[in-house]
């Protein structure tokens, strides 16, 4: 059967996110799938990947924040910022401090500018960073917004057997943070340098690690099943894949909730603009009546996951898509619908 929805890998080091998305649909059959929130190579832990219609949720997904723990070692500069680039330069980590080290972190909490690093995939005048820094080129990268939730050492070790220096910590932030680059604004401010050594992605949003499964488990699975590894992809998820994958609208925790009728949802597939007076409003967005911390798409202050009732679904609703607030028809407006009407199958 058809399954949309997504699914939560445990992303291993060394491959690229890319690379996980050709060898999962090997796994599972299921031709159409993306992820969302890129991770480097070097990097590990969640990546979400949206199956069939799921991969329309993904720009919804720009509201939630990232935590990652993440271990740097002092006293060495990259081109990259982290360990697998070219060292430019070492210093002496001799005069770091415990007290220097939570100094350095104290200024990374709420709104900061931060440069993004010329290895990474940002865009200026059509091309990547990393196309001019491969290139070598120079190009002005100017600072952008970015938002810490919240950041705490884990770890700070100034003795370790190896003779480096290394501090663990987790940070939870906005969309487009990058850590390597607070690995070396710290290394900076310490006086000595810094590069990020390991980066573990362990939430995003809704998703954790501890809902996560690596390709290894899922190819178990499939060879368990006795799937064909050589059988052409389509659209059927193997009913054996389902219980690995939630529903769409299982990362939609900002928007709020709207329950219609039957005939109120057909009418909200065809494209009707549904009136407040018709529906029960359920939940509220949370940035309804609260400004967010960091900046988001004004829609989505007044989005609403719209469900109608189903006697024949496991909660007694079938969610329809999401709908935002119109000022203009003061009614809600479908932006996504991912359900079909009654009239060319069941919603």
């Amino acid at each position: 059967m058809i399954k949309d929805g997504i699914i939560t890998i445990n992303k291993p080091e060394g491959m690229t996110s890319h690379d996980v998305i050709y060898k999962l649909r090997k796994i599972i059959g299921v031709k159409k799938m993306g992820h969302t929130g890129t991770l480097d190579p070097m990097a590990t832990g969640v990546l979400p990947i949206c199956l069939g219609k799921a991969t329309r949720v993904a720009e919804y997904m720009d509201m939630d924040f990232k935590k990652y723990r993440c271990t740097m070692v002092l006293g060495m500069v990259t081109d990259t910022q982290d360990v697998t680039g070219e060292v430019l330069e070492t210093f002496s980590t001799e005069s770091v401090t415990e007290e220097a080290v939570r100094d350095a972190f104290s200024g990374f909490h709420g709104i900061i500018d931060q440069k993004p690093p010329m290895y990474s995939a940002v865009r200026i005048n059509g091309r990547r960073l990393y196309d001019y820094a491969r290139a070598g080129e120079e190009v002005d990268v100017k600072t952008r917004q970015i938002y810490i939730r919240g950041l705490d050492i884990e770890n700070i070790d100034l003795g370790a057997a190896d003779g480096a220096k290394r501090i663990t910590f987790t940070v939870e932030c906005s969309k487009g943070t990058y850590i390597r680059t607070i690995c070396q604004d710290v290394g900076m401010a310490l006086g000595c340098g810094a590069t990020m050594e390991k980066l573990d992605r362990i939430a995003s949003g809704s998703f954790t690690i501890e809902n996560s499964y690596t390709l290894d488990e899922l190819r178990a699975v499939a060879e368990e099943a006795g799937l064909d590894p050589d059988r052409r992809f389509g659209e059927e998820l193997p009913e054996v894949f389902e219980k690995y994958v939630v529903d769409v609208d299982f990362p939609l925790i900002h928007f709020g909730t709207v329950l219609l009728t039957p005939e109120l949802g057909e009418k909200f597939i065809d494209g009707w603009h549904i009136s407040y007076k018709e529906c029960i409003v359920e939940e509220e967005p949370e940035y309804r009546y609260k400004e967010p911390e960091f900046r988001i798409r004004p829609e989505y202050k007044r989005a609403y996951r719209m469900y109608a009732e189903d006697p024949h679904a496991p909660e007694g609703r079938t969610f329809l898509g999401v709908a935002f607030h119109s000022d203009k028809y003061r009614k809600l407006v479908a932006d996504k619908v991912f359900a079909r009407s009654e009239k060319n199958g069941s919603i």
